[in-house]
């Protein structure tokens, strides 16, 4: 299978839905397979991440965050890095799907590790702010 392939697999399956409680999920699944191409073809694995970052489906951002995002940080740090900021201070749900991922291989690194948190407090941020203005009313000034 080539990566292309793999990503069209995917995307014929997206934004589907979540499976039931303790079944395999297809998207899960098909974002697995992306995946395995990471280290040897990280461009498209991260244009289909960056697509898919931002989608409204919070269980489809988790699987984009642990299956892809992590893992591109993981082997392509540097080459990323820049990309992934530049994504969540753009996009509120890209941020989140940045909150999903962990720290491996070259992210681990000291001086990345301190990047890497750092964007990942501005991502925290940006949805504890999101949170917060969800629940108040638009409140504008009356014309006097």
């Amino acid at each position: 299978m080539t990566v292309q392939t793999a990503i069209e697999q995917a995307e014929a399956l997206l934004p589907g839905s979540a499976a039931p409680e303790g079944e395999t999920d297809p998207r899960w699944q098909a974002i697995i397979e992306i995946g395995e191409f990471i280290e040897t073809d990280p461009e498209p694995v991260w244009s289909f991440a960056l697509r898919w970052g931002s989608s409204e489906d919070d269980d489809l951002r988790a699987a984009i965050g642990t299956c892809l995002l992590e893992h591109l940080l993981q082997h392509h740090f540097d080459r990323f890095i820049s990309r992934v900021e530049d994504a969540a201070h753009g996009d509120e749900l890209f941020a989140r799907t940045v909150g999903y991922c962990w720290k491996f291989g070259q992210s681990e690194e000291p001086t990345r590790a301190a990047r890497l948190d750092r964007l990942q407090r501005f991502c925290q941020n940006t949805g504890d702010r999101q949170r917060r203005s969800a629940g108040r009313k638009d409140v504008r000034p009356r014309n006097s």
